[in-house]
């Protein structure tokens, strides 16, 4: 099977909140032109788009799902993207890979929070956008009020290029010279006409000069499509179409903007690719429609078939990608061999022999080809994507096996988890001795954790992260040990006297060692060893089991035996004298305060602002746009381990917040009071 024409293609990526029936559309536009004959269901688990085992069982998009059909001697490729917060990230991957971003919008919920974090992200990337509004048979919907929502919440640039009429039972495209008869439901064909047209004229001196001296009547139609597109691409113009995905109202001219108003890959913008020279200077490399040239494709989505294995899901920029050839990836000098190429359904996967630009394929089997990874034509040459602005996963999990003979299978099962996932990660805290699972929420994590049992065979359990304290001194001290052994044999013998005294918190390295010590009280050559039980205390902790910092030793005296005394009796001494004078000099844990940035609907401020202050945070400052705030500020990082949860359940599913480390403050004496307490000390003992 031949490449498709690029000038044919039209890449579109359905995103938006959860609930607002993306899956279900693409099912009606499936049903529209005889790709299926009759539509899935949602609840009913035998969709199209939603075909894992997770998505039935859990009735959500969980991943991005490439759909492609042909109609009216066009190809369109479709990607349906998860709407929960939890899986923000795959709708994110999924942008590079097309020319248009439809925010499908539910009528009669509104604009919902996925919409607003995902829109700015669009538009930053300088993709087109559109926005659907679905369900317009609902008997909630409040159309005009939706349209007033949009433009309050995304800008002027919105504007309605058709209308229901009658009743939701059509809509009137009226952007069309020939709209035909009807009565809209809001607004008027005319307003709405007038509206958009000049909004498209603006962006051409030409047809604006026109327009303004003879009207409509003095535009020339071809120049308007012309001035539409470029509106579009500008970002000038975000059509909003309304549609039922449930009755099918609206999909024919749903299907007429994609196919005749959506840029093509040969008219969209270029994505941000970018060549890094021998000099590590990064140099722009926008990829061009065309098939002779050199080959750029990119990788946007990678899974774990339990069938075939792994395969990596990529949409062609330039040149062509051919079964059975080789191509290099990322700055690999080695190339990869492209066994057979597919393109997806859902599950369903056709075989083809060439890809060529705008087309978006899939390989399989090969382990090398990594998520958001470059495949080109050239070895050696570093090509990359500009970074996507993914969301850091904040919740965490404490994890331990149900059963350690599957530590073999753990390292592997989870390597190929966060290689499909970009936001999932593992990562070893060495402060809490603890593996910690992080992602975007509860639901994320219980996802994960099921796919690793059924995919890998591997059971994990779950608990709540230790935070991880430090520790420090806050007086000057001394402390003391003798330790001696004797079993017969040859004895164990090393005595140390030390001072200890805090550092200041900007200390370079935290940490000063100094022998003070005169007359040979203790011979040099052991002076090592009373630094290597010293610093075996700073990684395990004095008071609590947490690192310690910002702290100076000064070994002042001692005493040694001639026969007993050996390195491994002063290791010891060492340990023991500095725990004694760290009790001794005003020990304090420090606790972790993170940055918080929380986005929300504007009328959960003061609740936000109120439980954050029980969580001993503070508020540094905020701001409301529109029908949404944004609140800054400090808090603990121990009293909000579990705030995604909370921040749903406060605002309704609304609210998101991103997290990154500030600095460390000293924990209230009560919380120090049970940390201490609850501390099992695990120091060798001296015998």
């Amino acid at each position: 099977m031949p490449a498709s024409n690029p000038a044919t293609i039209h890449n579109i990526t359905l995103v938006g909140t959860s609930g607002g029936g993306k899956t279900t559309l693409v099912e009606r536009l499936l049903l529209e032109v005889g790709a299926i004959g009759r539509m899935g269901d949602v609840a009913d688990g035998n969709t199209v788009s939603d075909w894992t085992d997770e998505e039935k069982a859990h009735g959500h998009s969980l991943s991005v799902t490439p759909i492609h059909f042909e109609h009216n001697d066009k190809h369109v490729n479709i990607l349906d993207t998860p709407g929960l917060t939890d899986f923000l990230g795959f709708a994110i991957t999924s942008m590079p890979a097309v020319e248009m971003v439809a925010m499908v919008i539910d009528a009669s919920k509104g604009v919902g929070f996925t919409s607003r974090r995902l829109m700015p992200i669009a538009s930053d990337r300088n993709l087109p956008r559109m926005i659907i509004v679905n369900k317009i048979d609902d008997a909630q919907a409040d159309l005009d009020g939706i349209v007033n929502q949009i433009r309050s919440t995304f800008g002027d640039v919105c504007l309605p290029i058709n209308l229901p009429c009658d009743g939701q039972s059509r809509v009137i495209n009226v952007f069309d010279e020939d709209h035909g008869e009807g009565k809209p439901d809001f607004s008027s064909v005319e307003e709405a006409h007038t509206r958009i047209l000049e909004q498209v004229v603006e962006v051409s001196d030409e047809l604006t000069e026109a327009y303004f001296e003879n009207g409509e009547a003095g535009l020339d139609k071809a120049k308007v499509h012309e001035a539409f597109e470029k509106a579009l691409r500008e970002g000038h113009l975000v059509p909003i179409c309304f549609v039922s995905a449930r009755t099918g109202v609206g999909i024919k001219d749903l299907l007429h903007i994609f196919e005749d108003y959506c840029p093509t890959p040969a008219e969209g913008n270029p994505r941000p690719f970018v060549r890094i020279d021998d000099d590590g200077n990064e140099q722009p490399l926008p990829p061009k429609a065309d098939p002779d040239m050199p080959t750029i494709a990119h990788v946007f989505k990678v899974a774990a078939d339990p069938f075939v294995g792994k395969i990596a899901v990529f949409r062609v920029h330039q040149g062509t990608v051919k079964a059975k050839s080789e191509l290099y990836f990322n700055d690999e000098k080695k190339p990869i061999r492209i066994g057979h190429l597919v393109r997806l359904n859902g599950k369903e996967q056709q075989e083809v022999d060439v890809l060529g630009p705008g087309d978006i394929g899939a390989v399989a089997k090969i382990d090398e080809i990594t998520l958001n990874g470059v495949l080109h034509a050239h070895g050696g040459e570093h090509i990359h994507l500009k970074p996507l602005p993914m969301p850091k996963p904040m919740y965490g999990q404490a994890i331990e096996l149900k059963n350690h003979k599957d530590e073999a299978k753990f390292g592997p099962a989870i390597h190929k988890l966060t290689g499909e996932d970009p936001t999932f990660i593992v990562e070893r805290i060495k402060a809490t001795k603890q593996t910690v699972a992080r992602g975007m929420g509860e639901l994320h994590l219980k996802i994960i954790f099921e796919k690793l049992a059924k995919q890998f065979g591997v059971q994990v359990e779950t608990e709540t992260p230790k935070v991880a304290y430090k520790e420090t001194v806050t007086a000057k001290a001394e402390g003391h040990h003798r330790h001696k052994k004797q079993s017969g044999g040859s004895g164990e013998f090393g005595e140390v006297y030390l001072r200890v005294e805090p550092l200041p918190d900007d200390h370079e390295s935290g940490f000063e060692f100094e022998n003070k010590t005169v007359g040979g009280s203790v011979p040099k050559q052991f002076m090592p060893a009373i630094e290597k039980g010293v610093r075996m205390a700073l990684v395990d902790g004095a008071i609590a089991g947490y690192p310690m910092q910002n702290v100076r030793v000064e070994v002042y005296d001692g005493k040694y035996h001639a026969v007993d005394s050996k390195e491994v009796a002063f290791i010891k001494a060492g340990l023991r004298a500095f725990v004694d004078a760290v009790n001794k000099a005003k020990p304090v844990l420090l606790e972790p305060f993170v940055e918080l940035e929380i986005t929300a609907p504007a009328n959960n401020m003061g609740d936000i602002a109120g439980d954050l202050s029980t969580k001993r945070g503070r508020v540094l400052d905020s701001e409301v746009n529109g029908d949404t705030c944004i609140v800054r500020a400090q808090a603990p990082l121990s009293e909000i381990q579990n705030y995604s949860n909370q921040l749903k359940s406060m605002t309704g599913g609304s609210g998101s917040f991103t997290m990154d480390y500030s600095h460390d403050e000293r924990t209230p004496p009560h919380v120090q009071a049970e940390v201490v307490a609850a501390y099992k000390p695990h120091h060798h003992d001296d015998d």
